[in-house]
Order: C-alpha cells, then sequence, then structure tokens
C-alpha cells in the first residue's frame, strides 16, 4: 500500500490561499528552472474555486524538451526541496514527478512535460470543466471527502476510487469540448 505522506489523507474546504501559494512557487520555479520551461499552470483540485482539496498545489510545468528537463532540471528542483520519484514514470510516462514535503505532509507537486503531452490537455480540459460548473464542484468535493475517509492512508486506494468520477467529469467535458469546435 502506497501510504500518504503525514498520516491519514485529509480534504479541506477550499482556501483562497492556494492561489498565491501557487502564484510564489511558479515564480520559484521559472527562477530555477529558466529557459527551459514555457508555461507553469496551477492544476487539480487546489485550482478550482470553492473545491475542497487535499493541501497541496499541482503545478504543470512545460518544458521544450523532457531529456533537457531530465538531464538540467531535477538537481534545481531538489535545491528547492523537491524530491525527484523515478519510479511514477512507470505509472506517469512522459512526465517528471517531484513532490515536496516528502515524507509528509507533502505540500506541492510538480509535473514536468513537453505541453503536447495528451495528459497535459486532460489535466487542463479537466480543471477548466469544473471551474464552469460548480455543481460538479460540488458533487467532486462529496466524493473526495467520502473517500478520504474509507481509505485513511492508502493513497492509492482513495486514487483509484475517484477514477471513475473523474472519467465521468472528462467525458462530459471532452462533449463540451466537441460541440463547441463544431
Amino acid at each position: 500500500m502506497e501510504h500518504y505522506g503525514g498520516g491519514a489523507i485529509v480534504v479541506c474546504d477550499y482556501d483562497p490561499a492556494w492561489s498565491a501559494t501557487f502564484a510564489h512557487e511558479r515564480t520559484r520555479l521559472h527562477g530555477v528552472l529558466g529557459a527551459m520551461v514555457s508555461t507553469i499552470e496551477h492544476v487539480g483540485s487546489t485550482a478550482v474555486p470553492g473545491l475542497a482539496a487535499k493541501p497541496i498545489i499541482d503545478l504543470l510545468v512545460g518544458v521544450h524538451s523532457l531529456t533537457a528537463a531530465r538531464s538540467c532540471g531535477i538537481a534545481p528542483l531538489q535545491a528547492l526541496g523537491y524530491t525527484y520519484l523515478p519510479q511514477y514514470e512507470a505509472w506517469l510516462p512522459g512526465e517528471l514527478f517531484f513532490r515536496k514535503g516528502h515524507p509528509g505532509p507533502w505540500t506541492h507537486h510538480v509535473h514536468v512535460m513537453e505541453p503536447s503531452h495528451p495528459r497535459w490537455q486532460e489535466l487542463i480540459l479537466f480543471r477548466d470543466y469544473l471551474r464552469r460548473h460548480p455543481e460538479m464542484v460540488a458533487a467532486y468535493a462529496h466524493v473526495k471527502k467520502a473517500l478520504a475517509l474509507v481509505f485513511d492512508e492508502d493513497i492509492a486506494g482513495y486514487r483509484n476510487a475517484k477514477h471513475p468520477f473523474i472519467q465521468g467529469v472528462m467525458a462530459k467535458a471532452q462533449a463540451e469540448r466537441g460541440a463547441t469546435t463544431v
């Protein structure tokens, strides 16, 4: 079982400070990664106003070359307190994954990938759909809080149990996107 950092999974009510925390960390990441970065997005639940979340800021770092980021970007992120988790590449191909606050409580996740990667588009589409649909935000918050109680420290179980809800939201988001591009 993969344990959640810092004990039981905690899903907190939305905190407006999360956007400022993201902005501060984005500046720090730009400072150490420089020209290899094309853009940095705030994704995950803390990026959706009103959504209850684990208090972990997810930063989606777009790089011009994942190969260059792998060779030149790991050490600068480690200097900022991030732990590189190469074992996640089997689960998240085409992405470098970092965690701050290791072993716990975790405070930030950094997902480094090229913006052309399909997962990039999925993360942005999911975030933007939730931002436009407050009724889904309320439903997702309910699901997350209930699952946190059920799975306690089992973060993999929690993540897997959220998957059907996320798939349903993604289907709606893709249908909505398709309807607007016709």
